[in-house]
């Protein structure tokens, strides 16, 4: 709920002036008070109720709309229906001085409940009112002398319903996009810290292993391991940081240096055929991310002794020679990858490798 203190929209603030404007139509019941009543003093107290309705009427809009600007839908709705009731016990004591002239606050009095109650609430409410109000003046004063009142005021009525529906399926069809769009960046947060995490722990694991059976043979190279590690640690966590951010932007160039990286460390001999350049601009990042979930595959799972990757204007395939993917399911690394290909107009497709050794991830944009 929006807090009372927040900044109000226009229509909360000066709404009551759309809703006010239409008592223009009480000119008609002034004029027949002072040319048809008799005695100053009637006349005067006659008016005085046509502008105590007219008050009624434009603080049960102002209080309506502010409040259900701020949000506060309870606390429109009591003192809407508080200001409802104002409006019809004045409209009654008006009726009772100037006979059918006074319906013309019946149209107000139906049409003030969409400011303040759901469209269900304008419906049972208003058509109550109108229902009775109607049986009400045809018993008074006949059915004919208050016809055009009647229609006008059922004229307001279906208005007012069909606007407050059409405005709550408006306001449902926001609510549904902010949540697809909340549900959607949460899976692009989990989609790009699997591939953060994944890829950097499962690079880290490989250079600790390494730097473990170097330790008595080769101190310094194991020193040497064991501070890219650590430096890649710091470089997970800022990228996780970023991610969760939304600032984390993979970048081509990046991902295939640590492609090497990661591959070397794990004895697998890789062979680039392209270049960085030859990708189209507007697919680098989109590649970039998938490079980096292939390769933490290569590593983790393959077994492979050799990568091969492809760079071209709109294509991105990852071939290894390892034991390939046999009736295994895809992981929650390929399905997140499938669908960043797809949300950027792409597809990819996983497949044995050359002569049937191995797994290729091609990916088209």
């Amino acid at each position: 709920m929006t807090r009372p203190d927040a900044p109000q929209d226009a229509w909360s603030r000066w709404g009551w002036l759309f809703g006010g404007v239409w008592l223009v139509f009480f000119t008609f019941p002034l004029i027949h008070i002072w040319t048809v009543l008799d005695g100053l003093g009637w006349r005067l107290t006659a008016t005085a109720v046509v502008l105590a309705f007219m008050v009624a009427y434009v603080a049960t809009v102002r209080h309506a709309t502010s409040r259900v600007g701020a949000g506060q839908y309870a606390a429109a709705a009591r003192g809407g229906l508080l200001g409802l009731a104002t409006m019809v016990a004045i409209a009654v004591l008006l009726a009772a001085m100037i006979g059918p002239n006074a319906l013309t606050a019946m149209p107000f009095i139906v049409g003030v409940p969409v400011f303040f109650l759901p469209w269900r609430g304008v419906w049972t409410v208003a058509l109550g009112l109108l229902g009775v109000g109607m049986v009400t003046s045809a018993l008074l004063w006949g059915w004919w002398p208050t016809a055009m009142f009647w229609g006008i005021s059922a004229l307001v009525l279906t208005i007012s319903v069909l606007s407050r529906y059409l405005e709550e399926q408006q306001e449902s069809a926001q609510q549904t996009e902010s949540q697809l769009a909340l549900t959607e960046e949460r899976e692009r947060v989990a989609r790009d810290v699997h591939d953060v995490l994944g890829h950097s722990l499962t690079v880290v694991t490989v250079k600790t292993e390494l730097a473990r059976r170097l330790v008595d043979a080769d101190p310094e190279r194991a020193k040497q391991e064991m501070g890219e590690v650590q430096d890649l640690a710091r470089q997970a966590l800022a990228e996780i940081r970023a991610t969760v951010g939304g600032l984390r932007v993979a970048r081509l160039a990046e991902e295939l240096e640590s492609a090497r990286t990661a591959l070397a460390g794990a004895d697998v001999t890789i062979d680039v055929r392209g270049e960085v350049a030859d990708v189209d601009p507007r697919h680098r990042m989109t590649v970039a991310w998938v490079l980096r979930e292939a390769v933490t595959n290569v590593v983790r799972h393959s077994g492979a002794t050799r990568c091969v990757i492809e760079l071209g204007e709109n294509v991105l395939t990852v071939t290894d020679d390892g034991r390939g993917v046999g009736d295994h399911r895809e992981g929650n690394g390929i399905r997140g990858l499938r669908e960043r290909v797809e949300q950027a107009g792409g597809a990819l497709s996983l497949r044995p490798g050359t002569d049937g050794v191995g797994t290729t991830v091609e990916v088209k944009l």
